[in-house]
């Protein structure tokens, strides 16, 4: 059923629209055939990715700061595969990638598609708990970012989604009004939970077809967001 009420429609960039994990593996890939030549790729991502996810969740709720969440996922992941490496190496990665990963920019399919048509009907934004150099980057990379009225990360706002106040601070940014927005992103618990907490609508942007709640709205494609909007 399409909305008929929405004016704002709000997205989550990294995993919604910015494929985060092949951009990633691309830039891993770059600097350990620079540095690092004996690691094997795939095997250091199969480690990598459940470590990153885990230690975002642990910044999400500032468990962990931005210095802490770059040394430990990549700390944690040279342990998981015996690679010895020292502190300063890791530092060097870590700075290395947060350059290059820019640089890599596949969006997921049909993302051009649904931004120039959500773009005749509504105004659209981004809200994200990426760091802000780093997301201005890829948007204007990967040519999206003249797409979005409003950015907001949680740097700005001091908070991270699924804190209410990074919605309400994007909410304000936007001159949006709750009731007539809705929030699109691939993490139930910050991005549509989080939304729906806040007292806006979500829409799950579920990729990977993981079960969800009946009362959740979800796509497994980008263009169904057509159904909806």
């Amino acid at each position: 059923m399409k909305h008929t009420i929405i004016k704002d429609v709000f997205f989550d960039l990294d995993h919604t629209l910015w494929d985060f994990d092949k951009n990633s593996e691309l830039t891993f890939e770059t600097i350990f055939n620079k540095s690092h030549p004996t690691i094997e790729t795939a095997a250091f991502i199969e480690k990598y990715v459940p470590i990153n996810q885990a230690c975002w969740k642990l910044y999400q709720y500032d468990k962990i700061t931005h210095d802490e969440l770059r040394y430990n996922r990549l700390k944690h992941s040279f342990d998981a595969l015996n690679y010895a490496i020292s502190d300063e190496e890791i530092e060097t990665i870590a700075q290395d990638y947060i350059q290059r990963l820019p640089e890599n920019n596949h969006l997921f399919d049909g993302t051009f598609e649904v931004l120039d048509y959500l773009n005749q009907k509504y105004k659209l934004h981004i809200i994200t708990n990426g760091f802000a150099e780093v997301q201005f980057k890829k948007l204007n990379n990967s040519n999206i970012g003249n797409y979005f009225k409003t950015i907001t990360n949680s740097e700005m706002a001091g908070v991270k989604k699924p804190n209410p106040i990074i919605f309400e601070y994007a909410l304000d940014l936007a001159k949006a009004k709750k009731e007539n927005s809705v929030m699109i992103g691939d993490c139930i618990e910050a991005d549509v939970q989080g939304a729906l907490n806040a007292g806006l609508d979500a829409i799950f942007f579920n990729e990977s077809n993981v079960q969800v709640e009946q009362h959740i709205k979800q796509v497994n494609h980008l263009l169904e967001l057509k159904k909806y909007l």
